[in-house]
């Protein structure tokens, strides 16, 4: 067994993030924060870093409906360690999201001043506390929240 500081080839990190190779070839050409070592014949060895940010990677396009674009916003904004949190459940630096509101015409704007997610979190928390009725209301946060990322998708 190797030690967790080793590097590891592609097929070992494919193996270990559930994915083919070829993914994550593909990454490697949408997000410049991954660079393997390449060695003689081209082979790639991922350092521990690299396999971390990859499963921030995937988690953010897999599981929380990232697109790569919105992924590499991300990176840009808020770094690789941001990332690199979000598929460890470590508990993730504080971001921000904007919060999206109507303008005149119906249509989605995007306000200047953004909340803080843990702001978001902890209101959450505290609705929850005030009632017994919490997973409807978790519920309904969510499908707001959802609706939210649908807007700020199509500005973007």
């Amino acid at each position: 067994m190797k030690s967790p500081e080793a590097f590891k080839t592609i097929s070992e990190v494919a193996k270990e993030l559930d994915l083919p190779q070829h993914v994550l070839r593909f990454w490697e050409t949408r997000f410049r924060q991954i660079k393997p070592l390449k060695r003689g014949g081209g082979r790639r060895y991922y350092r521990p870093d690299d396999v971390q940010l990859l499963k921030g990677i995937r988690h953010l396009l897999y599981a929380e409906g990232y697109t790569i674009k919105g992924v590499q916003r991300i990176l840009k904004e808020q770094g690789n360690r941001f990332v690199m949190a979000a598929a460890t459940g470590a508990p993730m630096p504080a971001a921000t999201v904007a919060a999206p509101e109507i303008d005149a015409n119906g249509g989605a704007a995007v306000q200047k001043q953004a909340v803080p997610v843990a702001q978001v979190a902890s209101a959450v928390a505290a609705s929850n506390a005030q009632s017994g009725d919490s997973r409807a209301q978790l519920q309904g946060v969510l499908t707001e929240l959802l609706e939210c990322k649908r807007l700020l998708d199509q500005v973007r």
